[in-house]
């Protein structure tokens, strides 16, 4: 099965997206109250949008309330890595790592074996990580490359409930949006240390506002349109090409927050970029 034109287009589109509200939290000046403001935002978007869509099965409810604590985890080591590192150190280590340590955590605890061409996958994304823990242990941002790789774990580790919670929802869509709202209050509670009142402080606080919303569209939006292309073509393939968000990342960061990475990093970029894409297909 060949991927349409349109579907190759949603993709890239949620991928563009999803980098872009990654790049939103880092140019935000207070990066917590930017990701809650994101979180609360994704999490209206999907209440207007349950209403409307089947029931999930109750049976995938304690998958829901997984997912929902570490997504608050999620978010929280977000806010952390850009407040401390790049984009285009932190972006791509974690999401290029999480593929890769998702297929080994299905491999390992739940019988779902590699393919030989995955394995490859993971020595190019383990090398990409190397050479740009090599670089960035020049640049002072060693902390930030450990909240990435902290994090890429996180994400491993909710991609694989979500799946299996997904599988058993009857309603994926439905399943999906709740994803983002179970998490989003206390979740924005803990970014915020109890203090609501960062909502509406500091400089430009409707500009925050207009980009914490933003956010959530793009976060809501990208994800429902790799949904989409999943029925229009190969999940694999679907999966692959989501991985050139990495690259708009890196891209959006040198362009709105004038991050210069050096060739070595665009190199392991790639590498990481590659591994997580072989390890889609495999």
């Amino acid at each position: 099965m060949t991927v349409p034109p349109i579907a190759v287009a949603a993709v890239l589109g949620g991928a563009a997206l999803h980098a872009a509200w990654n790049v939103g939290i880092r140019g935000g000046l207070d990066r917590r109250a930017s990701t809650a403001l994101l979180a609360l935002s994704a999490a209206l978007i999907g209440a207007l949008g349950l209403p409307f869509l089947p029931a999930v099965n109750p049976a995938v409810w304690r998958h829901l309330f997984l997912s929902a604590a570490l997504h608050i985890l999620y978010f929280n080591l977000v806010a952390e890595a850009y407040s401390r590192g790049a984009v285009s150190l932190t972006y791509p280590i974690m999401r290029g790592s999480a593929p890769a340590l998702a297929a080994a955590i299905a491999a390992l605890g739940f019988a779902e074996p590699l393919a030989p061409a995955g394995w490859g996958g993971l020595i190019l994304i383990t090398g990409g990580v190397w050479l740009q823990a090599r670089l960035r242990g020049e640049a002072g941002e060693g902390r930030a490359l450990s909240i990435a790789l902290l994090n890429a774990l996180i994400i491993a580790c909710y991609t694989v409930n979500d799946a299996f919670g997904t599988r058993l929802s009857h309603s994926p869509v439905a399943y999906a949006l709740w994803t983002f709202v179970l998490p989003a209050v206390p979740c924005s509670l803990i970014l915020l240390r109890g203090r609501l009142s960062r909502l509406f402080t500091g400089t430009r606080p409707a500009q925050a506002w207009l980009r914490g919303l933003g956010g959530g569209l793009c976060s809501v939006a990208s994800y429902t349109l790799a949904l989409w292309a999943m029925t229009k073509a190969p999940i694999g393939a679907v999966a692959a090409l989501r991985e050139t968000a990495m690259l708009f990342g890196v891209l959006f960061a040198w362009w709105f927050l004038g991050e210069r990475p050096r060739r070595r990093s665009l190199f392991a970029v790639a590498l990481i970029a590659l591994g997580a894409a072989v390890i889609d297909l495999a």
